[in-house]
């Protein structure tokens, strides 16, 4: 019997302070944080955005005629 281990590689978080937002993303194996600002229309668009990197990385298999 087989079994994995998860290793985290990158953590993120999207961080809201006062109206203001920032991408926190950490490199976990190289310990190191790098920050960026984020406009609240992308933040807004967030899960769209996601939706289709879902979908470009897992797509769909084609559907069969009968």
């Amino acid at each position: 019997m087989e079994t994995s281990t998860a290793t985290l590689l990158y953590a993120a978080e999207l961080v809201e302070d006062n109206g203001t937002y920032t991408l926190v993303v950490e490199d976990v194996r190289r310990g190191t944080v790098q920050t960026t600002p984020v406009p609240k229309n992308m933040v807004d668009r967030l899960p769209a955005f996601l939706s289709a990197l879902a979908a470009k990385l897992n797509p769909a298999p084609p559907r069969s005629r009968w």
